[in-house]
């Protein structure tokens, strides 16, 4: 698979799978409204935004590697030789790790 097809099959994936997961359902849990008024909520408030920035970095940087390596994520699609560079030598999957540290923020 060339790079440029790799790379707008791994964008699609990357806003309808973990886009989904991520942004959609939370917000149809909560509506991203808090009905008890948290205390401390600036320090919360930064403490999430921090957790979801933190979390963004090892999906972002496994979906490019596997962009570069001229393959998607979905099984459909994969690359022709194993990702084990970046994040994906130290997790078996940065993608979970860092979607669900997205999901605590």
């Amino acid at each position: 698979m060339r790079r440029s097809t790799a790379a707008i099959g791994t964008a699609a994936f990357f806003v309808a799978a973990p886009g989904t997961f991520v942004g959609v359902v939370p917000w149809l849990i909560t509506r991203w409204e808090f009905h008890q008024p948290l205390p401390h909520w600036v320090v919360a408030q930064a403490v999430g935004v921090l957790l979801i920035c933190a979390g963004l970095i090892p999906p972002v940087h496994a979906f490019v590697l596997f962009a570069k390596a001229g393959g998607t994520p979905m099984p459909i699609a994969p690359t022709r030789q194993l990702v084990v560079t970046g994040f994906n030598r130290y997790v078996r999957n940065p993608m979970y790790l860092g979607l669900l540290t997205v999901i605590v923020g």
